[in-house]
């Protein structure tokens, strides 16, 4: 349902599209803002990486060094992503990565738990905090008042902190063998999420042309209910209803320049990373094959 709602938001929004003239604005984009772009989606995806740092602290797996859970977290989150089936495909990278600490099907499903919580509680976070700024973000939406984006953004900073008020001393589920994290931790899951969302918001936002006079608030609530609504599709990447709501939501009746920003943007911010951690782990579980062969070949011989 919400890929067809995607499929006509995106017919909706290329109609009065001028692809050349996008494309030509692309071109000329200054290179100094999309290295600028770069750092920010770098920095972004560098915070990613302590997603699963904290998950596996959470679950009391501290001898894990940080590297492979730096590995884990890059490798599964782009690919996932990219391919369209996050809560598949992501678990899967995570066994392969985490198999040689011994970590069972139980131990990657909470992590995957605590990188999600991660992941939401940031967005629905950030999401509040723009909305209450700039309570007109969604003018472009039909039948959606402003003063709805006031009381959406009261709710959902008030489930945010009723979330940490129940969870700070720490609990455990009786039904699931999950653990949650106490309050603190939970604040710094917040954190984490709010600077990783942010960075990636900061950089489509440095290669908005100054004419389109675009707010940063604004330029949030939209990028993180993109960014919500492509997970709710479960398109590679977000394909059709990230691109329609940045375009619908950015765009005025020029809207060449957002596109020429969103491709711009998909290049670096789900292209580039999805090379690079498809290329990443296809090397270890390479080199895994190798090195089993080779004690194969050595006890064969023995």
């Amino acid at each position: 349902m919400v890929a067809v709602a995607a499929i006509y938001a995106l017919t909706r929004a290329v109609k009065k599209l001028d692809i050349a003239h996008a494309l030509t604005i692309a071109e000329n984009t200054d290179i100094r803002l999309i290295a600028l772009a770069l750092a920010l989606i770098i920095l972004s995806y560098a915070s990613l990486t302590l997603y699963d740092l904290l998950a596996l602290r959470t679950i009391g797996r501290g001898d894990i060094p940080f590297r492979m859970a730096a590995l884990a977290s890059f490798t599964s989150y782009p690919i996932a992503h990219g391919i369209g089936a996050v809560a598949l495909i992501a678990p899967v990278i995570r066994y392969r990565i985490y198999s040689r600490y011994k970590l069972g099907a139980i131990d990657i499903a909470n992590i995957s738990f605590l990188t999600g919580l991660t992941f939401w509680l940031g967005n629905l976070t950030a999401l509040g905090l723009s909305l209450m700024i700039d309570p007109d973000a969604f003018g472009w939406v039909e039948y959606w008042p402003p003063a709805l984006n006031l009381l959406v953004a009261a709710a959902l900073l008030a489930g945010v902190f009723g979330f940490v008020v129940w969870s700070w001393p720490g609990r455990r589920s009786k039904r699931w063998p999950v653990r949650l994290p106490s309050g603190p931790l939970v604040l710094l899951q917040i954190l984490i999420g709010l600077f990783d969302l942010s960075t990636a918001a900061l950089a489509m936002y440095v290669l908005i042309p100054a004419e389109l006079d675009i707010e940063v608030s604004r330029l949030m609530a939209v990028f993180i209910a993109a960014t919500l609504l492509g997970f709710a599709s479960h398109a590679p990447a977000g394909i059709g209803m990230f691109d329609a709501t940045i375009l619908l939501g950015l765009g005025s009746d020029d809207k060449d320049p957002v596109l020429a920003v969103l491709l711009i943007f998909r290049i670096l911010y789900h292209l580039l990373p999805f090379v690079i951690a498809l290329a990443l782990f296809g090397s270890v579980e390479g080199w895994r094959t190798l090195r089993r062969g080779r004690r194969t070949v050595l006890r064969s011989d023995d």
